[in-house]
């Protein structure tokens, strides 16, 4: 693709050489088109020799690099990435060369980012999308702890008398925060439940359906889950899934990349509601959370998205944004 201060582009080429070809001087075309006598007869010779293969565009990349890292340094640099982990600061020194060369190397091989790498294994991740709403829906649950009312040391601080007296008062609990997150579309839906028993799982997987129906996903092929007794052995959630006429599929054991998208809806879930305001009470902090939710669906670039909001996948399943 030519750069957007390039005179010419194929189509000006072409005009080019059809000038030159009906018997005109190169350099009065060159002038016509505001090129350089030289670029003229770049293109002319080009055209002799490749035919119109001759006037696309080309890389830029050199043919030969006599001072590239030799392929010993960067199968080292390689290994102590995915064996140690560690960053280009620290490899070079083992190495012998700049921290900048190193880093060139490793973006070359797609390991630029150690958040990129699996931990346990050193592989790197793949991520995946589904193709269509619907086809896959992850489900997770976020334990969260439960406000005072009044607030907790968000409100009043670490160091405050409040605080200090909370510590010898009875605990309030926790929160547990169920979601489905779609894959495709990234489209969500979340409540807030006292448990994550089986039955409230099944409830939850129920209502998140009807929700998603709701906003143009109509059926739920798969339901990813992590491994917990309530989706592994429960049998009101495999009715619910049934209801459904959908099947069950479950996380690998340290593989994020399976259920990276719930992970990463968690982290926004506490960064973009939960911890985004001091609340004053729980019951404040949960009616906050659908405003949030339509916020997010509705109104949130989503980067993997292309900077879209969720539901526009949802009506635009293709992904073909104008």
């Amino acid at each position: 693709m030519a750069h957007r201060n390039a005179r010419l582009t194929v189509h000006g080429r072409m005009l080019l050489i059809e000038r030159v070809s009906a018997g005109r001087p190169v350099a009065h075309v060159a002038a016509e088109l505001g090129i350089s006598r030289a670029t003229g007869y770049k293109w002319w010779a080009r055209w002799r020799a490749e035919g119109p293969r001759g006037l696309l565009d080309r890389s830029s990349r050199a043919h030969r690099i006599p001072h590239r890292t030799p392929d010993q340094l960067v199968q080292q640099i390689v290994a102590l990435r995915v064996e140690r982990k560690l960053g280009p600061a620290r490899i070079a020194p083992l190495v012998e060369l700049p921290a900048s060369t190193v880093h060139a190397v490793l973006t070359r091989h797609g390991l630029s980012r150690l958040a990129w790498l699996d931990r346990p294994t050193g592989t790197l991740i793949r991520r995946y999308e589904r193709a269509r709403p619907g086809e896959l829906v992850h489900v997770d649950v976020k334990k969260l702890g439960r406000l005072r009312e009044g607030g907790g040391w968000r409100v009043h601080g670490r160091d405050s008398l409040e605080r200090r007296r909370a510590r010898y008062r009875s605990r309030v609990g926790f929160d547990y925060v169920h979601a489905a997150i779609d894959d495709h579309t990234r489209l969500a839906y979340a409540e807030i439940h006292p448990d994550e028993k089986a039955d409230t799982c099944a409830g939850f997987l129920r209502r998140a359906a009807t929700a998603l129906a709701a906003h143009g996903i109509h059926r739920i092929e798969r339901v990813m889950t992590d491994n917990a007794l309530a989706y592994r052995r429960s049998h009101a959630w495999r009715d619910a899934l049934a209801d459904l006429g959908a099947t069950a599929r479950f996380t690998r054991r340290y593989r994020p990349q399976t259920n990276g998208k719930a992970e990463r809806f968690n982290r926004t879930l506490l960064e973009e509601w939960a911890y985004q305001r001091p609340f004053t009470s729980n019951t404040d902090r949960a009616a906050a959370l659908p405003g949030w939710l339509h916020t997010y669906n509705h109104h949130r670039g989503h980067t993997a998205l292309g900077g879209h909001a969720p539901i526009s996948r949802v009506n635009n399943p293709a992904g073909h944004y104008i």
